[in-house]
């Protein structure tokens, strides 16, 4: 019944917000911040599936104007967790293939989002190199997901170098966003499926860097949020109370 429930909620949600955030999107067409107020929305769904999400976010990050985060990517979940720290003035960049998602495809279309066709390497590399021309003439950050696509309980996926590119060009930091394990945390017809620790790390300065410096770069993220999850993923273990109700 609970299953029940929840599809037929869900379908609801997507189905409006979709309506109002596509309309809501065009109404505020020259905002920087859509994405931010959507986000605002997603993250309240999270109760829906029973999750509890706290987000914690560094004093330091808080005081850059522009950056380019860069989060870890596990599962469709990611919409409702990683939602509780989008900060203001950003878009994300995500594979093209999203705009044919049902009702999905069009707001993330509406709401600013950048469409990159990462089969391509050439037309990647020429949207990133766009990406970084928009950044400078807007102002803009933008969120990346360096795995390129969801591990869905595979480990950590290779980091590709689009993101760091873009910071480096840019001349502005990577901030990462680090989410703890979801990976078949939620089941649907379960009253609580436990907390989530979403986390936002200090500024990794790019002042100086040049593209041969890039490697060394994705490296040095990857190695931080490789163990900033694994920290996250102990301090729920560790903590009972957080643990999944069984």
């Amino acid at each position: 019944m609970l299953f029940l429930i929840r599809m037929f909620l869900l379908l609801i949600l997507i189905v409006g917000v979709t309506l109002f955030g596509f309309i809501f999107c065009l109404l505020i067409l020259r905002s920087k911040n859509r994405v931010y107020y959507l986000g605002k929305v997603f993250a309240r769904v999270a109760p829906l599936f029973g999750l509890t999400v706290e987000g914690r976010v560094s004093p330091e990050a808080k005081e850059v104007p522009q950056a380019v985060y860069i989060g870890n990517h596990q599962n469709n979940f990611d919409l409702f967790t990683l939602a509780a720290v989008v900060p203001e003035g950003v878009v994300t960049v995500g594979k093209s293939s999203l705009r044919w998602v049902p009702f999905f495809g069009a707001l993330y279309w509406a709401s600013g989002n950048i469409l990159i066709n990462r089969d391509n390497r050439k037309k990647a590399i020429a949207t990133i190199d766009q990406v970084v021309r928009s950044m400078k003439s807007t102002g803009l950050s933008i969120l990346m997901f360096p795995e390129g696509s969801r591990s869905r309980g595979r480990g950590w996926l290779p980091f590709k170098r689009g993101a760091f590119h873009a910071a480096v060009q840019a001349g502005v930091p990577i901030i990462p966003i680090v989410c703890s394990n979801t990976h078949e945390q939620v089941k649907v017809n379960r009253w609580h499926n436990g907390k989530v620790i979403v986390s936002v790390l200090p500024p990794i300065d790019t002042t100086g860097l040049h593209e041969t410096d890039v490697v060394h770069l994705m490296k040095q993220c990857e190695t931080l949020m490789h163990e900033t999850k694994q920290k996250l993923d102990d301090e729920l273990q560790q903590n009972p109370h957080h643990s999944l109700s069984q």
